[in-house]
């Protein structure tokens, strides 16, 4: 479903008009967060092991953080799933107060993961000056995700990168038709726009490597590039390059990363969006298990007030992800989801803590994490304390299966 961000110099605001049983024992409120329990334990049938998890990652050097990172969101998905939102220390309905996310503001606990994204990072304006906005916005970026780690949150950075003839775009929309037939493949090896794209890379490269905590650890961060490409709405879309060329850019963006640059604590998201009901036509552009750690799908429309039926429809398309993930030994995840509500659109009853909460459960799926899209000055995803639906948020951070900050396992260090 298409997307649009609205820009403001003020603050950083993505607007995104996207991209069964249920639990008893909810309850009203939520304690602020609270230090966090030992590592998840796997059963003994599990084939993921503390000795042999490397062998199911992209990345055999992968940094101690970033293989505990792997091991602890695969065994989570066996109880629980962990509740992020993107951009959650910046993105504050109606102007709201900014000392804390609107999910605490909420609920007393910080999301279990923080979503960040590329986009003002690798933008063309960015000239790395300390009074360049840009340039602001990454030093923000940065900030903001090493005070996450500092919590014990997860980190995911998707990215919206800007088309490479102009760089003012990344929708298809504004693009000529020679523009977007051309876009996606000059990036390419051997395309016109190669060393452009490496470039971008060099930056995203230099980003990761900035990420230490106050120990010069590196933190870990789960990548996701070139999303949604099942869709057309962006010009790395479906219909503007073959799955041989979308395989070719995922990979090379991978091994370029790690083998190039040295990058070693990331972990490599594979995120379409809705349009799959079964599992070739989800794999239909997969670059393979040596370059993907995560399975993840972006899900609005289903969920776009459409009942237990979209519920049911959303949650089957999970089960694929799930059941690929157990086989291949991967990491599955909602990556993106929401119902946006405004001055115009009213929240659904029971959304969250009926209608979501089945999706992510229901069949016996196993889904490490979720993640709501930004709220906005005039919409929100996430309620604030003082909206109608803030009681239903609450109840369904509080299922058995749900983790926000405050009930999250340390995500950073193996099990003893």
């Amino acid at each position: 479903m298409k997307k649009y961000y609205t820009l403001t110099i003020l603050s950083i605001l993505f607007l995104v008009f996207a991209c069964s049983g249920s639990d008893s024992d909810a309850t009203t409120d939520i304690p602020n967060d609270t230090p966090k329990g030992d590592p998840p334990v796997a059963g003994d049938t599990d084939p993921l092991t503390t000795q042999n998890v490397k062998t199911y990652m992209v990345d055999p050097n992968a940094t101690a953080e970033t293989t505990a990172l792997f091991y602890n969101l695969k065994k989570l998905s066996k109880t629980k799933f962990a509740i992020g939102q993107q951009d959650a220390f910046n993105g504050f309905y109606n102007n709201g107060a900014t000392d804390q996310s609107d999910i605490k503001k909420t609920t007393g606990s910080d999301p279990a993961l923080l979503g960040s994204d590329f986009i003002f990072i690798t933008d063309k304006n960015n000239n790395e000056q300390a009074n360049n906005w840009f340039y602001q916005q990454e030093q923000k970026t940065i900030s903001d995700i090493k005070a996450a780690y500092e919590k014990g949150m997860i980190n995911t950075m998707s990215w919206h990168l800007r088309e490479p003839n102009k760089e003012e775009t990344f929708y298809a929309d504004d693009m000529t038709a020679e523009q977007k037939a051309t876009a996606f493949k000059s990036i390419l090896p051997g395309g016109a726009n190669h060393e452009w794209y490496k470039k971008k890379l060099d930056k995203v490269a230099a980003v990761f490597l900035k990420l230490k905590d106050v120990n010069g650890v590196l933190i870990p961060v789960i990548f996701r590039p070139f999303h949604e490409f099942d869709g057309s709405w962006f010009w790395w879309g479906a219909n503007f390059c073959t799955a041989d060329e979308y395989k070719t850019a995922y990979q090379f963006t991978v091994t370029y990363l790690k083998d190039t640059k040295g990058v070693h604590n990331i972990l490599y998201a594979f995120s379409p969006d809705n349009s799959y009901t079964t599992s070739s036509n989800y794999l239909s552009r997969y670059p393979g298990d040596a370059y993907v750690d995560v399975l993840g799908m972006d899900n609005y429309g289903d969920l776009n007030n459409q009942g237990q039926a979209g519920a049911d429809k959303a949650n089957a398309k999970l089960k694929i992800l799930s059941d690929l993930a157990i086989t291949k030994v991967k990491i599955a995840a909602m990556t993106e989801t929401g119902y946006r509500v405004t001055t115009s659109v009213s929240p659904v009853t029971d959304w969250f803590s009926t209608y979501l909460y089945n999706t992510l459960t229901a069949n016996s799926i196993q889904i490490s994490y979720m993640m709501f899209w930004n709220n906005s000055q005039d919409g929100y995803y996430v309620p604030t304390p003082s909206a109608t639906n803030a009681a239903d948020f609450k109840t369904f951070a509080t299922k058995t299966k749900s983790a926000l900050l405050n009930t999250l396992p340390k995500m950073y260090e193996m099990p003893k």
